[in-house]
């Protein structure tokens, strides 16, 4: 067989990251593979005898995806492979697609009206085009189903923990005194609901730092709620790191005392089960699919948007369930085993 594969989100964040952790394990067959996308961002792939790529830096998403799609190479493979919900137009061989949630049909006031039709226009095509719906949590299909049916395929994957997580580099890391937040600036990610427990929690002798990963500026242009919070905060030992690099994601994970995940709504929810495989204590939101991936870890739960019970388990910080370092048993959700059931589907129907 021939597999297309579509690789344009390669180099982003969130799902570029699923995409390059899927992909050395996708082409781990006898079978060939078309990657479509940046020939400068596949260059390890270039050279394998089972690898052919297509230049394509086609925005998606895009009129031009839909209408223009370089679709020739794509028609002559067996199978199309999408890591998220945008399809290009024209394909005629079977499709299989991964929603990874419906985040903006669960929630239209994280968009404007029209950015909320248009995503449901495109949300309701990868339905009805796909042969095989792949989705990242039990939470997440039952979500797709209640928005866009019943009647497809659609197997649960989950997300695993990244190699740079894993791999073992040799280095040593010591606990310090922050608490630290990784999420991008949208409002469900619940950051105004933790900089509210912070800031009252530093009033009533919180000694922790918090580490925000993330610009900064980006949060303030975004958010007018959050503008203000930080406005108030300017000595109150928060601290924005701007871009980071895996390396340096991973020390800051490895020595913080607690990752807090303030989540609203989440597909999956990654951050936690990397800082449990690097032995960080862990306060999550219980949200539903939280209570999903880690119920039966050492974690502690806080009523989402309850900033007043997330300000108390700040408070006692040193007394949140310890953490056990995963990195030596087993890890129940990986990138392999995603990739595994990818592949078992497509290969085999």
């Amino acid at each position: 067989m021939k597999i297309a594969i579509d690789c344009r989100m390669y180099n982003s964040s969130g799902i570029g990251t699923y995409i390059r952790e899927i992909l050395p394990y996708m082409i781990e067959t006898e079978n060939e593979f078309l990657l479509i996308g940046k020939k400068s961002e596949l260059e390890e792939y270039e050279n394998l005898m089972n690898i052919e790529i297509q230049e394509c830096d086609i925005p998606i998403f895009s009129p031009k995806e839909v209408f223009f799609f370089p679709i020739k190479k794509i028609n002559k493979c067996d199978i199309f492979y999408t890591p998220n919900y945008n399809i290009p137009g024209g394909i005629k061989v079977p499709i299989y697609s991964t929603i990874h949630d419906v985040i903006f049909l669960d929630m239209p006031e994280l968009t404007s009206k029209l950015g909320g039709l248009i995503r449901k226009i495109f949300y309701k095509r990868a339905y009805y085009l796909s042969k095989t719906i792949f989705t990242v949590s039990n939470f997440s299909k039952k979500r797709i189903e209640y928005h866009l049916g019943n009647k497809k395929d659609i197997v649960i994957t989950y997300n695993g923990v990244s190699k740079h997580i894993l791999e073992d580099d040799g280095a040593v890391y010591k606990k310090k005194d922050y608490i630290i937040f990784v999420g991008n600036i949208k409002k469900h990610k619940g950051l105004k609901t933790l900089l509210l427990a912070y800031k009252e929690a530093k009033k009533e002798g919180l000694t922790s730092g918090l580490v925000i990963v993330g610009n900064q500026n980006n949060f303030k242009t975004k958010d007018s709620e959050i503008i203000e919070i930080l406005e108030k905060s300017e000595d109150e030992g928060i601290i924005f790191t701007g871009y980071v690099n895996n390396k340096e994601l991973k020390k800051l994970i490895a020595e913080a005392k607690v990752l807090v995940q303030p989540s609203l709504y989440e597909g999956f929810g990654i951050p936690p089960l990397e800082a449990l495989v690097l032995g960080t204590s862990i306060v999550v939101s219980d949200i539903e699919v939280f209570k999903e991936i880690y119920n039966n870890l050492d974690i502690e739960f806080f009523e989402v948007n309850n900033w007043k019970k997330l300000k108390e388990l700040l408070k006692m910080n040193e007394r949140i369930k310890s953490c056990s370092n995963l990195k030596n048993k087993q890890i129940r959700f990986t990138y392999k085993e995603c990739s595994e059931k990818i592949k078992r589907k497509i290969f085999n129907g």
